[in-house]
């Protein structure tokens, strides 16, 4: 469950020590009182005008002494989202971010995306102006009125991609309504939300609560004891159960919940198409891989956890398996086309829900005999799948180029114990599941959304678990999406080393591959001319220097151990790392 623990903090004085404050609170203090109440460790921000009173309110925290959230400073809108996405991904812990009213928002849309659809809860706040000037008490500055204002306030670039989003338009308000929204985004579904806060409101003199509130955790919510028992007994009565996950591993509880019902009952494990954590002990003999195994189809039940799409086409259901949805929603309102084959929903808290059944197959009579021959034919079905791996990377080994599967191998390891792996692959993702993941609770992150925010999903996961190594995958069409100039420099002022390896087949493959499944016979295809594979190529690793981190360029398997070695070293020593590794394909 998500971790929220709030404490009590005093509203800062009006004056402190040696040096002269405001004499009253204003809607600055409001707003970091707020995120105290919230138990925020972080402000992340990519800074706009409309911020000094927030300011202010910080400036006086810190030199008051006072305990409460700390400001990040980036200078990109995506990185700032994304680097609350990566604290509270490895956290478990919901943090705040601020942009610059509309544009910002904009700028910041495609992290506040991916968080609306991985059920990131997130505080995002930006400002606006609401007197342009023709108030005499306050000049919020010329650049409102001519070109920072949008018609009916900047929560209508952003209300479709986050839970809630609204004006605080008064000061009597302002505390409170950020609160009770950070509330709600922790509530399921979990998701940002989102407040405009004008600059007239923040400098209006705040009256804090005579008493403040401490928020409590959200609840957890369970599906109906009676589901729970009839799919405990329709597992116990499956000959050939089934589980396919994709979320089952979002908290690191989950993953222990599976591994030991699976191990219960001897269920074989199948991570979906969309798996965004690990879910499940790679070298378990339960565990049967990505995609879809024979075993699949067939299964006369099958559990799908934390499911966006378990098979594609979504008609192309397994034949003979009746279904059970585990999820905590189910249905999610940002997605499209959702059909769903499941006879029986277990509604609420994966984990919970995980827990439920495991004691009531714990408690009930087992047929033994029939556990030992699942176990007995998962095992060599597992022993084969490693074996076939084993293969490929030894083809891989003896070449003379660098294949996605050897440095998804060589990666694997050289790795450091408890690394933490933020993958953002597409054409290569298949190297990567089959070769690198371990499947280590905690210790895989798919990111959500569109392409571009590796970098600074890894730097927030960094932030969470500084003594942990932090590695990013991603392609060089990818790394061209990130702003890789901005993390660099953000990465180098808060000495957070991660090492960024870029899987490098020089253009967009995954362009060129989709063009020429849709016309295999076309004139693209017939004359090689595919218009969207170029890339705007260049050594990536080059962009390490300014920023005296550790960066290769790598040709060729011969020098491929010794430069992820250096890499790893470089971080371990403090200095991030960006590998330019040029593939086969």
């Amino acid at each position: 469950m998500w971790r929220c623990v709030h404490r009590r903090r005093p509203v800062p004085p009006a004056a402190t020590g040696d040096f002269v404050m405001k004499n009253a609170p204003d809607g600055g203090d409001a707003v970091l009182q707020a995120f105290r109440s919230l138990d925020i460790d972080y402000v992340m921000s990519s800074p706009g005008s409309e911020w000094g009173p927030v300011w202010e309110a910080m400036a006086h925290q810190k030199l008051s002494n006072e305990p409460g959230p700390t400001y990040l400073t980036c200078a990109h809108e995506t990185l700032a989202v994304d680097l609350a996405i990566g604290y509270t991904l490895v956290s478990r812990r919901m943090q705040a971010v601020m942009l610059h009213t509309g544009v910002g928002l904009l700028q910041g849309a495609l992290g506040i995306e991916g968080a609306l659809r991985g059920a990131i809860p997130m505080v995002i706040l930006s400002g606006e102006s609401v007197s342009f000037g023709d108030d005499p008490d306050i000049n919020p500055g010329f650049q409102w009125q001519a070109l920072l204002n949008q018609v009916g306030s900047p929560t209508r670039l952003v209300e479709p991609l986050v839970k809630w989003a609204n004006q605080t338009g008064s000061i009597s308000t302002i505390y409170q309504q950020i609160v009770s929204a950070g509330e709600l985004a922790q509530r399921t579904p979990r998701a940002p939300v989102y407040l405009s806060v004008p600059i007239e409101v923040m400098m209006q003199l705040w009256s804090p609560p005579a008493e403040l509130r401490d928020p409590p955790t959200a609840p957890t919510v369970n599906a109906t004891r009676d589901d729970i028992t009839a799919v405990a007994d329709m597992l116990l009565a499956a000959e050939r159960p089934a589980i396919i996950a994709e979320e089952a591993g979002r908290d690191p509880a989950g993953h222990a919940a599976l591994l030991e019902l699976a191990e219960l009952l001897a269920i074989p494990v199948v991570e979906g198409l969309f798996a965004h954590y690990a879910n499940f002990p790679t070298d378990n003999p339960l565990y049967q891989g990505p995609g879809r195994p024979d075993l699949i189809d067939e299964a006369d039940l099958i559990l799908t956890i934390g499911c966006r799409q378990p098979w594609y086409p979504l008609a192309n259901k397994p034949k003979r398996a009746r279904i059970v949805a585990i999820d905590d929603t189910p249905f999610r309102d940002h997605m499209v086309y959702q059909p769903s084959e499941a006879e029986r929903f277990l509604e609420g808290d994966i984990v919970a829900n995980l827990g439920h059944l495991i004691r009531l197959v714990r408690n009930a009579e087992r047929d033994e005999d029939a556990i030992a021959r699942r176990r007995g034919e998962l095992a060599k079905a597992s022993e084969a799948r490693r074996t076939a791996a084993r293969t490929i990377e030894a083809e891989a080994d003896a070449a003379n180029v660098i294949s996605p599967a050897l440095l998804a191998a060589s990666l694997r390891d050289a790795a450091p114990d408890g690394m933490i792996h933020v993958d953002e692959l597409i054409t290569h993702r298949p190297a990567v599941l089959h070769h690198m993941r371990t499947g280590a609770p905690g210790g895989y992150f798919r990111v959500h959304g569109g392409l571009g925010q590796a970098m600074g999903v890894a730097l927030g996961a960094k932030l969470a678990a500084p003594e942990r190594t932090v590695v990013a995958t991603m392609g060089d069409g990818t790394f061209l999406y990130n702003p890789a100039i901005q993390a660099m420099a953000f990465a180098r002022e808060q000495g957070l080393a991660t090492l960024t390896v870029v899987f490098n087949n020089h253009g967009y493959n995954a362009m060129r591959k989709d063009h020429e499944s849709y016309y295999p016979d076309g004139v693209a295809a017939r004359n090689d001319v595919w218009m969207g594979h170029p890339i705007t190529e260049f050594d990536y690793a080059e962009l390490a220097k300014p920023f005296d981190a550790f960066g290769a360029r790598v040709e060729s398997p011969a020098e491929l151990p010794g430069v992820i070695e250096e890499a790893f070293g470089a971080v371990a020593d403090g200095r991030p790392a960006l590998l330019n590794v040029l593939l086969d394909a």
